[in-house]
């Protein structure tokens, strides 16, 4: 059982601090309670990436994206009345409050309820050579690092099946008979597992155009490099909600200027910025494509994934974004990846 007040914060909390408690243990749920512990409020991942849409920072208060008008139950409620209603709302935890309004409790979907098996298909890109993370690459393809004592494609492929994923296919190139070998059919993890060969290097999108039939569901695209805490069945339910083409996970990134930054017009300087921090929305590696997406993949060809969207940008689809607040990695350099070996290596021995 969650002990609530771990995930208890205050209303002149950040949104830093409130992501902090979000991402602790699996309740996904942080509650803003005064100085008497009573509930004032809930943020979910969901209120947090509303309040990125709109610009507001880590640093802003979490007045402005909590939720006041929540939903509780009386902590006398029987499990059966907890699940109707957080199957009726579709909500994935629920409080439970003494008659002050004190939570005393929290139930969660994940423990009331296994996730259900979905129809959705996972494709893993898979057949980078990993350049950059030479030697570590030279006889192993870079999915096939080991973490701890897996190799960081299961550890992915794991994490699709535990939000409920059961068919995958794999874009394979690069030494792609280790992965073969190691994964096979997938019956092992209980899963089916098909393979997309290259039998050249096409690009983070092209090998799509090798699946053996169109899936009749929206599907996700993974990079195989990356590592990251991102709820997969929740970025699914978020795409088919907003009715997308297809949906890119995004990341924050900052970019420090290490100069002073002159603003001038003509020879006259108007304002000088003292090492400028710019922040910028990037790929996060991760997206949610409808089938109909497929119609703009050429066979046989390269094409990379902004390749692709900026296509379904141009064709006036609806592209979504859904930002990233989770732990991600990208697994690019040899830094990077001790960082992960540092992060996961002990989950994993």
């Amino acid at each position: 059982m969650v002990d609530v007040k771990t995930l208890f914060l205050h209303e002149n909390a950040t949104l830093k601090e409130a992501i902090e408690i979000i991402n602790t243990g699996p309740s996904q749920i942080a509650l803003v309670v005064d100085e008497e512990e009573i509930l004032i409020g809930t943020i979910t991942d969901g209120d947090i990436r509303r309040g990125l849409h709109k610009e507001y920072d880590l640093h802003s208060s979490v007045r402005n994206v909590m939720k006041r008008e929540f939903c509780s139950l009386p902590e006398n409620a029987t499990q059966n009345k907890v699940v109707q209603l957080m199957i009726e709302k579709d909500f994935r935890q629920m409080p439970l409050v003494d008659s002050r309004g004190h939570v005393t409790r929290i139930h969660l979907m994940n423990d009331l309820l296994k996730p259900d098996e979905l129809k959705n298909s996972v494709v893993i890109m898979a057949g980078g050579e990993g350049h950059r993370l030479r030697p570590l690459t030279d006889n192993c393809p870079k999915p096939m690092l080991r973490i701890g004592d897996k190799p960081m494609l299961e550890i992915i492929l794991e994490q699709c099946i535990e939000a409920g994923f059961r068919n995958f296919n794999i874009s394979v190139n690069y030494l792609k008979n280790q992965i073969i070998d190691y994964f096979k059919d997938g019956s092992s993890w209980g899963v089916d597992i098909q393979y997309l060969e290259e039998v050249f290097y096409m690009g983070t999108a092209g090998s799509l155009s090798l699946l053996n039939e169109i899936p009749e569901h929206p599907f996700i695209v993974l990079n195989g490099d990356i590592l990251t805490h991102v709820n997969y069945s929740k970025l699914l339910r978020s795409h088919i909600s907003n009715n997308a083409l297809a949906t890119i996970c995004t990341r924050k990134h900052e970019t420090v200027i290490p100069f002073g930054v002159i603003r001038n017009d003509g020879g006259i300087a108007l304002e000088i910025e003292e090492k400028p921090v710019f922040c910028h929305n990037i790929s996060a590696g991760i997206y949610v494509l409808d089938p109909v997406i497929l119609q703009y993949i050429v066979p046989n060809k390269k094409l990379e994934m902004p390749q692709l969207l900026q296509k379904s940008i141009i064709e006036k689809h609806s592209v979504q974004v859904f930002p990233v607040h989770e732990y991600w990695l990208d697994i690019g350099h040899p830094e990077i990846f001790d960082q992960v070996v540092n992060d996961w290596g002990e989950k994993y021995k």
